[in-house]
């Protein structure tokens, strides 16, 4: 079973009892099977696994009392790439609710942000328009980041129906590579593409296809955002 231990700085660490055996016993075992799961093609069980992991650490997590979880401990890792993987997996599907709920918890129990919730917390945000909570996290969001500028533009226009100059200007000239692929019509995921992606320095081509493939659901849920941002030109 796993149980809360208090650290050093008031921060906590997930320890297990011995004799368990499942998803409870270690969420290092969850995460295993999520993927074995994946990569066998059943993505719905991988799916219900991490779902299920994430409600036992709902669990163990007390509600009155704030949280906060050692990050160099490589159980509170696990758990945290569990709550970060699941709640991808809600933003996919487009339950947006569950997706913020998960990542405001994310957020909690890893203040310093390591997984860059945040970033898909200000997505989610724009998405259930929740202008206000948008509003304050983007100001977590590093500048260097194609996602802060894009976001800004994304907000501006499902908040009033205008891509802004300003923004589009400097998303235009500081992410060149950004901008290409989101007015291209095309986005194939190739071989030299997943073999760049797969390298441990990809181009900023091939990033940029990756937020595409990342957001492409959300332009298809929101329509009308891509067309302004082509007639933008």
């Amino acid at each position: 079973k796993a149980t809360l231990q208090p650290v050093f700085g008031n921060t906590y660490r997930i320890a297990y009892t011995d004799g368990g055996s499942g998803i409870g016993c270690n969420f290092g075992t969850a995460l295993t099977r999520s993927q074995q799961q994946e990569d066998g093609g059943n993505i719905e069980g991988a799916c219900n696994t991490r779902f299920a992991a994430f409600q036992e650490l709902m669990e163990l997590i007390p509600d009155s009392t704030d949280i906060e979880l050692e990050w160099e401990d490589a159980n509170n890792q696990n758990a945290l790439l569990l709550i970060s993987f699941s709640a991808v997996d809600h933003f996919l599907v487009g339950d947006f609710e569950m997706c913020a709920a998960m990542l405001e918890m994310q957020l909690e129990l890893d203040p310093e942000d390591h997984l860059d919730a945040s970033k898909r917390l200000a997505y989610t945000y724009v998405a259930l328009g929740e202008y206000e909570l948008f509003d304050e996290v983007i100001n977590d969001i590093s500048d260097k980041y194609a996602d802060k500028e894009l976001l800004a533009l994304w907000c501006e226009f499902r908040r009033n129906g205008t891509i802004p100059d300003g923004e589009f200007r400097r998303f235009k000239r500081s992410f060149a590579a950004y901008y290409k692929e989101f007015i291209s019509d095309r986005h194939p995921i190739d071989e030299a593409y997943l073999k760049d992606i797969a390298s441990e320095r990809p181009s900023r081509e091939t990033l940029a296809r990756e937020l595409w493939l990342e957001t492409e659901h959300l332009w298809t849920l929101f329509p009308g955002f891509i067309e302004a941002l082509k007639d933008k030109q």
